[in-house]
């Protein structure tokens, strides 16, 4: 039996290697979802997180959407989306606003004023603002508030983290996925999904670094007090490792891609630099490689995308300062001694994230290379539950609140 369509959730992952759709069921005896349906299909029309062929795009999503149709058994219309692509960047801002109230009660009004007042930055003509996180407010001075909401005060401050991205790129994106068939529920940054998959409260609240290795970009998320502080896209991932040793070992890309899962291992240190490897996948006269050349081609790469995480990390001041480490997502997770590599390059102690807690088929997302598709899964169903605000979650969560005081008011 199909499940009713309001009470599925679907996440569409759209990478530069693969595109993602996780279908989650919320049944009413059960605290965490069920997946239900899980499609895959590789992307052709898109390079490093970026629609380069709208048609060929198209033709992924549908065969991704079509896959986790029939596993699922319900049809898909809707999803929540991932951005990615190294023209997104992001700011912090501060709004201000004079509460409207004569009674002086803030109201939820008031934060959404704050919240326009915040995003009135100066931005070039082909970008615009994808996400608005408020991080904290300040009330007549009294600062860290997380929800003001009732409170009294004359002057309300809100500090938000704001996305932005390129509209070509950003409308590229959009037609691929409407001519897919697909209506777009939400949006959402891929480091800042698979944090949604993978990160807990207490590791957002004590300080800890969101890293997703794509197969095109490397994308970033830093929280600190439970808020985003800090989230960028690096034009850089995993693909361009399996780049690297298909030219130097004079290979396709599918048999590069499997040596690179199969043989190589991240951390040097682990490795004996004379041993000699049998690579059956090369099958020709060359089968033996030195675990030495393995290390020289796929070393500069990973010390390359290190050394750019450690530079992102310092713009904000987080270098070695986390004390909840790193966690790290995406198909680049899966190479042996990333966390190793990670943990010596950055100073700090590091993770591989994959989502958990989840029922249904859920051996089939235990991956790190669905954290990002399981966490638009998440936030789909989040958009549901509080009436489908995309801009701010926590103005949807008061909203509720609020109905479900006057619910208990009523006689």
């Amino acid at each position: 039996m199909s499940a009713k369509p309001e009470e599925t959730y679907i996440g569409l992952d759209i990478g530069s290697t693969k595109v993602c759709c996780v279908v989650g069921l919320q049944e009413e005896e059960s605290a965490t979802p069920s997946i239900i349906g899980v499609g895959v299909a590789p992307t052709t029309g898109m390079r490093k997180g970026v629609v380069v062929d709208v048609e060929e795009t198209v033709t992924s999503i549908t065969a991704a959407v079509d896959e986790a149709e029939r596993i699922s058994g319900t049809t898909i219309d809707r999803a929540t989306i991932s951005i990615d692509g190294a023209h997104v960047a992001s700011l912090n801002s501060k709004g201000t606003i004079a509460v409207g109230r004569a009674d002086q009660e803030i109201t939820l009004e008031d934060l959404r004023r704050a919240e326009e007042a915040a995003t009135a930055v100066q931005l070039a003509p082909n970008r615009e603002i994808l996400q608005v996180f408020p991080r904290s407010y300040t009330v007549d001075g009294q600062s860290n508030i997380k929800d003001p909401v009732g409170m009294n005060g004359v002057r309300l401050e809100v500090e938000a983290h704001i996305i932005t991205g390129a509209s070509p790129a950003i409308k590229n994106l959009n037609r691929s996925i409407y001519q897919a068939g697909i209506d777009i529920e939400g949006q959402i940054l891929v480091p800042l999904a698979a944090a949604r998959a993978v990160l807990t409260k207490r590791q957002k609240e004590l300080g800890v670094a969101l890293i997703d290795i794509g197969g095109g970009t490397t994308g970033i998320a830093v929280f600190e007090e439970g808020d985003v502080l800090y989230s960028s896209v690096l034009p850089v991932g995993a693909g361009h490792i399996t780049n690297d040793l298909a030219i130097g070992l004079r290979t396709s890309i599918e048999v590069a891609e499997k040596i690179k899962l199969k043989y190589v291992n991240a951390h040097p240190g682990k490795v004996s630099s004379t041993e000699k490897l049998r690579i059956e996948e090369l099958q020709s006269d060359d089968m033996v490689v030195s675990r030495r050349e393995l290390n020289r081609i796929v070393g500069a790469r990973l010390e390359e995308i290190m050394q750019m995480i450690k530079a992102e990390l310092k713009k904000v001041h987080k270098d070695g300062m986390l004390p909840a480490g790193i966690v790290l997502t995406g198909g680049g997770a899966k190479m042996a001694g990333i966390a190793e590599l990670a943990k010596e390059s950055l100073g700090l102690p590091v993770m591989i994230g994959k989502p958990e807690g989840l029922s249904g088929i859920a051996d089939k997302v235990n991956d790190p290379a669905y954290a990002t598709a399981v966490g638009l899964m998440i936030e789909n169903m989040s958009y549901a539950h509080t009436g489908g605000d995309k801009t701010n979650l926590k103005i949807g969560q008061t909203v509720e609140r609020i109905k479900q005081t006057l619910r208990n008011l009523l006689p």
